[in-house]
């Protein structure tokens, strides 16, 4: 049997989020890291990726990434995914922006920010890419059979 498992060359699992990945608000571009995966489970037809912080102090977290329709024989998502890139549909973040957006925590404790990769069922969620970020959750988080993430951190300079 395998195991579902991500990487990304661009952020090692549980270290800092490189400045590459942060947001215009920190003088970054914003350049989503790469993501690499294996091992998906049988039955896997499409795939989505976010990258959620729990740690943000708004009581549901933050969400600075929603894509799917990534197609069943993907393993790889290249550094940088534009923010038009048509497949994988991107939702609005919490950013109010389309796509990837990076860390920019309020002053206090260490973020984590937890990049996932879902297997899922079915060729396309159905969701419209100007859909609420919260639908394409809901269909990701209510049918993936397997799911694997890769976390990085990061804190404001206080």
């Amino acid at each position: 049997m395998s195991t579902f498992t991500v990487t990304s060359s661009a952020l090692a699992d549980g270290a800092e989020v490189p400045a590459a990945q942060l947001p215009p608000e920190l003088d970054g571009p914003s350049t989503s890291p790469d993501l690499t995966w294996s091992g998906a489970p049988e039955g896997t037809r499409s795939f989505a990726v976010t990258c959620f912080d729990p740690d943000a102090p708004t009581g549901s977290g933050f969400w600075h990434w929603v894509a799917w329709d990534l197609p069943a024989d993907a393993t790889t998502l290249p550094v940088g995914v534009a923010r038009d890139a048509g497949i994988p549909l991107q939702a609005v973040n919490d950013f109010g922006r389309p796509g990837y957006d990076g860390p920019n925590p309020p002053q206090g404790p260490v973020h984590h920010y937890v990049f996932t990769v879902h297997a899922l069922p079915v060729e396309t969620l159905g969701v419209d890419a100007d859909a609420p970020h919260v639908q394409a959750r809901f269909a990701i988080f209510s049918q993936q059979l397997a799911s694997a993430s890769v976390t990085g951190t990061y804190q404001a300079e206080v």
